[in-house]
């Protein structure tokens, strides 16, 4: 009987014993905030029908569902290929955790699969947008300033920026450590985490410019906290007025506004990050040495998501070989060119043997 009454549970109720049993102890808190806004869709879906009882087209048919025009409620198109993953994720998530405490015995998701979607393209500053951005800067508040060109320079997530601390600066060395993230969910407000994997943990060297503003920006920090009553000291670079750690969607509302103002293109801060990585493979780092920088887990991440880059460096590459390699050409032409020459005199030779047997006399020069 008890075996009958765990195989009848609705998929709602699997999928909140799974958050209570697996996710709200091993997920990060944005992961979690993540996965619970995805939820809310897939319980609208198969919330109250028996896990039991799910099919692999059923599943299929929800999944397509959101690759047509309107899924995204707020811009109307399509969602993306990865949003839709992640919602087949959630969906496989609560089924194995329903298949290991024996609510049911297969994964129909195995058999689902995500729609094709066109690719595409990446939005990146260019050096010439990037430079145009950081002349416009001069003069604005100089914690925007140490954000953007550092940001720019180093490639380092959004969190992870918002996690540096000034203990975190090695002023006489010009290096800046990764240790930690600041993110923030509507449950617990700001808060501090670790970083996205155990590679992000790194140190950049960075330039003398970028040190100075710093050294600014440290100074600035200092006054302001002897004129501030209310002073809440948090050793962070990037602060609140009253000293405590910066909201991530801070700097991410004031560059939408700085861009309009200046009228120029407004790609998001996550787009700063993808110019390193592109400037980085253009310069001709190898793949190993770029994904360290970036802090990905593994080489093969930042090969899946600037192979574009990569093809590109490496037709630069081909192309300046080729270049120095000229001389192969020139070489194989001239023995082109010798060849035919031997050819020609070959045949004018046998002419004029033919000639002879013919007792008639032919004789031919080159010009």
């Amino acid at each position: 009987m008890k075996n009958k009454k765990i195989s009848a549970k609705k998929f709602k109720t699997m999928a909140e014993e799974w958050f209570t049993e697996y996710a709200n102890l091993n997920l990060k808190s944005t992961t979690l905030a993540s996965m619970r806004q995805r939820s809310q869709r897939v319980y609208a879906e198969f919330g109250k029908k028996s896990i039991k009882n799910i099919t692999a087209k059923q599943i299929q048919d929800f999944v397509n569902s959101l690759a047509r025009p309107g899924a995204n409620q707020k811009t109307g198109e399509p969602l993306s290929s990865k949003t839709i993953t992640h919602h087949l994720s959630f969906i496989s998530d609560v089924f194995v955790y329903a298949i290991r405490t024996g609510a049911c015995t297969d994964n129909p998701c195995r058999s689902v699969v995500v729609p094709k979607q066109p690719k595409t393209e990446k939005k990146i500053y260019s050096q010439e947008e990037t430079a145009l951005l950081f002349s416009r800067l001069r003069g604005e508040p100089l914690k925007y300033q140490a954000f953007f060109y550092l940001i720019a320079y180093s490639g380092f997530r959004r969190s992870e920026m918002l996690g540096l601390e000034w203990r975190d600066i090695d002023f006489d060395n010009n290096l800046v450590s990764v240790r930690r993230s600041s993110n923030y969910t509507s449950d617990k407000g700001i808060y501090t985490d670790s970083t996205k994997t155990k590679f992000s943990y790194r140190t950049l060297k960075v330039s003398d410019y970028i040190i100075d503003i710093l050294c600014q920006l440290k100074a600035e920090q200092q006054e302001m906290a002897a004129l501030c009553d209310n002073w809440i000291p948090s050793d962070r670079l990037f602060i609140k007025r009253n000293g405590s750690p910066m909201n991530p969607q801070t700097p991410y509302g004031w560059l939408k506004e700085f861009c309009k103002r200046n009228d120029m293109e407004f790609h998001g801060i996550h787009s700063f990050r993808h110019f390193t990585a592109s400037a980085l493979i253009s310069y001709g780092l190898d793949v190993t040495s770029v994904s360290r920088i970036l802090g990905h887990g593994c080489p093969g991440t930042t090969l899946n998501i600037y192979s574009h880059a990569f093809q590109t460096a490496q037709a630069k590459a081909s192309a300046a070989m080729d270049s120095a390699f000229l001389f192969l050409s020139q070489d194989k032409n001239a023995i082109s060119k010798k060849e035919e020459k031997i050819n020609v005199a070959d045949s004018i030779k046998s002419l004029e043997e033919l000639a002879e047997q013919m007792g008639k006399t032919l004789k031919i020069e080159f010009v």
